[in-house]
């Protein structure tokens, strides 16, 4: 039973210290994208031009 205790108090010292590492991780910039939206506005033409190719039906028009 002793061992049960130990493990537990193991395992939530290290999911602490996770805990820990990823907020500083997070505080410090480490998951901030600056590489997607200096890429996206590449992009945002090709995407206005591929939806406007095929316009959007209504009922009424595809029963007609």
């Amino acid at each position: 039973m002793g061992v049960i205790y130990i493990l537990i108090t193991i395992s939530i010292i290290v999911a602490v210290f996770f805990l820990y590492a990823f907020i500083r991780a997070v505080r410090s910039g480490q998951y901030d994208d600056d590489y997607t939206p200096s890429v996206r506005m590449l992009f945002d033409d090709e995407l206005k031009i591929k939806s406007n190719k095929k316009p959007i039906q209504t009922i009424k028009e595809k029963q007609v």
